[in-house]
């Protein structure tokens, strides 16, 4: 039987507006991909990306980001 790893996955929380105004609390994004001199800035583009994905399963557009705000 293998060992379990003690690493846990630490996550910071976004709220995001969209263009439309419409609003999505408590996107995950994993905080190892904040720690560069970018700070936010990369949250944006996995928060795009899960958005993508999200949009090719349920066949409708991704919509536009108009700001982040950490939870």
């Amino acid at each position: 039987m293998g060992k379990k790893s003690n690493k846990r996955s630490e996550y910071v929380l976004f709220n995001v507006i969209y263009e439309d105004g419409s609003q999505r609390s408590n996107r995950r994004v994993p905080l190892e991909a904040l720690e560069g001199l970018e700070k936010d800035l990369p949250a944006r583009q996995i928060i795009e990306e899960q958005d993508r994905e999200v949009a090719e399963k349920s066949g409708k557009p991704a919509l536009a980001i108009k700001s982040l705000v950490r939870a």
